[in-house]
């Protein structure tokens, strides 16, 4: 039996803070995601950043929960349901999450009791990340080498401008008339620019103006170069020219560089030349949470009328669209 594993981010169990504050805590001392010394990320995290935005955040996840639960989860466990139904009994499938529940650790052992002899991990993050995909992998793995017998494994790395999820984004996108917005922003979440410099093995990464811009050898595996990468599939697909669009990158935490431009500044340059109707894709994600609802469908749409722009519109997430889940089925059957 072949058995799929697909892993998304995470989500606290409740908006309450202490739920809040203990999802804050295990995502954020992550090595993975901030990659600094243990002492100094342990000190960081529960001595600044979650004490600083636990209670904000709790706020966030309250006006954005569903009765049946978190966006991500409830979307998560609807892709899990549509997938199985869609690729069938000769296929096992699980659903996890990175960070709180449901585990890893729990998705492994309901399929590895299954008896597969064949595990697919499908982290679901259209694009590679160290922080991201590269944590769910090492985890995985960490896991894994605790079985007597393991499975013949293949894990999925990216699928940033795979035929069929490019076809679930622009399908996603149809009921938005592109031809009544002034400018298409293509919002990802951003990365502090020491993460990419550090898997640069060809001494290629920001050495030039526009180096992720094009895709090469150099820069197959960069994150950044990847996020250019879906956009400008996206966009030729939709036919949209590129004087129309750009990018920007979101969720800036702490004081190092990030990835740039930042979204808000680029808000503030559109409304300054006039761009006044603006369309965002949110194409880190592929279920609605915190950072598309409220982030951008929130502060930033707030932060836009309030610099002059009279329309925001986001295009949401696949979350469990029927192109997404063939889209699925297709990357799991090549892998």
């Amino acid at each position: 039996m072949i058995g799929i594993l697909l892993v998304n981010l995470g989500t606290p169990s409740s908006y309450e803070p202490r739920d809040v504050h203990r999802y804050l805590v295990e995502f954020l001392t992550d090595p993975r995601v901030i990659d600094t010394p243990w002492l100094t990320r342990q000190l960081l995290v529960r001595g600044v950043i979650v004490p600083r935005r636990y209670k904000q955040s709790a706020k966030a996840y309250r006006e954005i929960w569903m009765k049946e639960g978190s966006p991500l989860m409830v979307n998560s466990l609807l892709v899990k349901q549509k997938l199985q139904k869609l690729m069938g009994d000769q296929f096992a499938i699980e659903m996890a999450m990175r960070y709180q529940n449901p585990s890893i650790q729990e998705g492994l052992k309901t399929l590895m009791e299954k008896g597969v002899d064949h595990l697919i991990v499908l982290p679901l993050f259209p694009q590679y990340a160290s922080a991201t995909t590269g944590s769910i992998q090492q985890k995985v793995m960490e896991l894994l080498s605790q079985y007597p017998t393991i499975p013949k494994l293949t894990m999925v790395n990216q699928f940033a401008t795979h035929p069929l999820y490019i076809d679930a984004v622009c399908e996603t996108a149809s009921k938005y008339p592109l031809k009544e917005y002034d400018h298409i922003l293509f919002s990802f979440h951003g990365l502090p620019k020491r993460q990419l410099t550090k898997i640069d093995r060809q001494g290629h990464c920001m050495k030039k103006k526009d180096c992720c811009a094009t895709p090469c050898g150099a820069n197959k595996d960069c994150y950044s170069a990847q996020c250019f990468g879906t956009m400008q599939a996206v966009a030729k697909q939709l036919g949209i020219v590129p004087e129309r669009y750009s990018i920007c990158f979101q969720s800036r935490l702490g004081k190092e560089p990030w990835l740039e431009p930042f979204t808000s500044d680029r808000l503030k340059e559109l409304v300054t030349n006039g761009n006044k109707r603006v369309l965002v894709f949110c194409l880190s994600f592929v279920s609605d949470c915190l950072e598309t609802i409220y982030e951008i469908g929130e502060e930033y749409n707030l932060e836009f009328k309030h610099l002059g722009g009279e329309r925001l519109d986001y295009v949401e997430s696949l979350n469990d669209h029927p192109k997404w889940i063939e889209a699925i089925e297709k990357i799991v059957l090549k892998a």
